[in-house]
This record gives structure tokens, C-alpha cells and sequence, in this order.
């Protein structure tokens, strides 16, 4: 019983530790990337995370363009709910962009550094800047295409 005890425990904690855990005392939760180019704000520490759309690495730095959404209690960009805009990131230095690939889900913290003008598509656009600190891709969810369904009678070992 103690063993058990013992391999849920350690499971349990390995959940946990999946997580960034970035600290979010003194962020405002209630700035978003919109709002914040909006209002052109600036020295703010923030915790945003969300979809990238972009990276791109250019002579001294990396440049992520990433689509915000709201952020679960893991911190985790939770797609399912309404964008709070876009915002870019720069991190110095070299980061692998075939790792921070369009489409990959990221957490990341920063501070302000002001606005940017840019474009989505055809329109002008007015981006917040942030200063990346810490930044956590998270993994990648697997779908399965084909449906697992199994019929039988009898005892199943495996998966």
C-alpha cells in the first residue's frame, strides 16, 4: 500500500511539474496585447500566452508574432476562447524557429516595451512589444485521425 501511495505521489508530482509556473504577482490580468497597444503602454511586466503566427530570426535577436488567448490556471493558451490580439516578442540572441514554428502554443513573460507598427493581411496593425524573459513551448498535442473503437468478448492486455 505504501508503494502505491508512493508511485501516485510521485505521478502527481510529475503532472505539476509539466507546467511553467511562471510568476504572475504584480501583472495585471487584465491587459491584453489589444489593449495595451491601444494604449501604447509601456514598462508593464506581463505573462501572455497563445498561438504563434510568425518567428523569424533576424541579426542580434528572434522575433515571435504571436495570436494572444486568455491563459488557463496552468498558464496554458486556452484556443478555445475569444483572441485578445496579437502581440510580438523579442528574445536575443538565436532561438531554433523550426522549434517555434507557426502554429505552436507558447507562454511567455516580458516586459513592455512599446508599440510597433506592422500589418495582418491587407490592414494596418499596431502591435505590443514585449522584451521576452522566459518563454515555455508547450508540447504538442497529438490527434488521433482514425476513431478507437473495439468490440469483443474476453480479457484485453495492452493498449
Amino acid at each position: 500500500m505504501k508503494l502505491l501511495a508512493t508511485i501516485l505521489l510521485a505521478l502527481m508530482l510529475a503532472a505539476c511539474a509539466s507546467t511553467p509556473g511562471f510568476d504572475t504577482s504584480g501583472v495585471n490580468p487584465d491587459l491584453t496585447p489589444r489593449r495595451a497597444a491601444a494604449q501604447q503602454v509601456e514598462g508593464e511586466q506581463v505573462v501572455w500566452g497563445g498561438v504563434i503566427v510568425n518567428s523569424t530570426n533576424l541579426e542580434d535577436v528572434t522575433r515571435l508574432e504571436i495570436l494572444a488567448y486568455p491563459l488557463a490556471r496552468n498558464q496554458r493558451p486556452q484556443t478555445d476562447q475569444r483572441a485578445l490580439g496579437r502581440f510580438i516578442g523579442l528574445r536575443s540572441g538565436y532561438i531554433e524557429t523550426a522549434d517555434y514554428a507557426p502554429g505552436r502554443q507558447i507562454t511567455v513573460t516580458g516586459v513592455l516595451e512599446g508599440a510597433a507598427e506592422g500589418q495582418v493581411g491587407q490592414s494596418r496593425y499596431t502591435y505590443p512589444v514585449v522584451e521576452l524573459e522566459q518563454l515555455y513551448l508547450w508540447p504538442e498535442e497529438r490527434v488521433r485521425r482514425e476513431p478507437r473503437v473495439n468490440f469483443g468478448v474476453g480479457i484485453m492486455i495492452g493498449n
